[in-house]
């Protein structure tokens, strides 16, 4: 048994995979789907979570490496909106239980969202101090740490892992162990391997292929795979919206190795998807829809 807090909601695993539904609040996103419109973004996280979201994760900057960071303020500003509304928004999709998760990494950024009501900080930044932990301490909020070398919003190519999963692992022991020292109990943690996040094919592949090994972390896995670029290479798609298919593909792959958070763009297909898979690989009857 392994149990996730975050803010007032308790998640007890193993259960079904959750799916995280992506909503941009940005005019860069790699494949096109932002928008600075937040109205925009509450019908789409709307859509999302009638499609059978129970996550919204909400992002007002790509982690696109061609733009740098923009102003602190401005992205406060993009997202403070999209928060306010959000326990209305789920109460009108009819799932009142929904979680909203918030995409940055900046701590100026993260001490200002968190008094708004955020459940789960998903932070890109890697942890290189452990600020944000302290935060989400202090706010109840769970966080989730991604594994990346370097900083954000820069490109880190040629990097080599004699065993990436050995390397993941290590990363995420020793950055649990720094969150727990900020204040932050382990059971309000999640743990992302970084899916196309300084590494290369051959590492994405060999993660997902061997994803089971953080098991013995005991730490909910988030697999972020959503029109990723190992995607495209495999396939020969220069498109991202091309990807959902391979999306799928890597999903399912992913929950047969024991992924428990799905973060994609395409929440209807992927949401089919483990009402199909589920029962097949557990004993627990098929997820009615809706």
């Amino acid at each position: 048994m392994m149990m996730l807090l975050a803010r007032d909601h308790r998640i007890d695993f193993p259960r079904r995979p959750m799916v995280m539904g992506i909503v941009n609040i940005n005019d860069d996103s790699f494949c096109g789907d932002g928008s600075l419109d937040w109205q925009h973004a509450v019908a789409l996280a709307t859509q999302q979570l009638e499609d059978g979201a129970e996550i919204i994760d909400v992002g007002a900057e790509s982690a696109r490496t061609n733009r740098g960071p923009i102003p602190v303020e401005e992205e406060v500003a993009r997202l403070r909106p999209f928060i306010e509304a959000f326990p209305a928004m789920a109460m009108a999709a009819g799932k009142p239980a929904a979680m909203l998760s918030v995409n940055t990494w900046r701590t100026e950024v993260v001490r200002q969202i968190l008094p708004l009501g955020v459940d789960l900080l998903n932070d890109m930044g890697a942890l290189p101090v452990p600020d944000n932990a302290g935060l989400c301490a202090e706010h109840g909020t769970a966080l989730l740490i991604m594994h990346s070398i370097g900083q954000p919003k820069q490109a880190h190519r040629g990097q080599h892992y004699p065993d990436v999963v050995a390397e993941v692992g290590t990363f995420f022991s020793e950055k649990l162990q720094a969150a727990q020292r900020a204040g932050l109990e382990r059971l309000r943690t999640v743990l992302d391997p970084g899916i196309d996040f300084a590494k290369d094919r051959a590492d994405n592949l060999q993660l997902l292929r061997e994803l089971d090994r953080l098991a013995a972390l005991e730490r909910p896995i988030l697999l972020p795979v959503s029109r990723k670029t190992v995607i495209g290479e495999v396939l020969d798609l220069n498109d991202p919206l091309e990807r959902d298919p391979g999306t799928v593909a890597c999903a399912v792959a992913g929950i047969m190795q024991g992924a428990a958070i799905l973060r994609v763009h395409n929440v209807a297909a992927t949401v089919s998807a483990v009402q199909v898979i589920d029962p097949i690989i557990s004993s627990r009857e098929p997820l009615p829809r809706g």
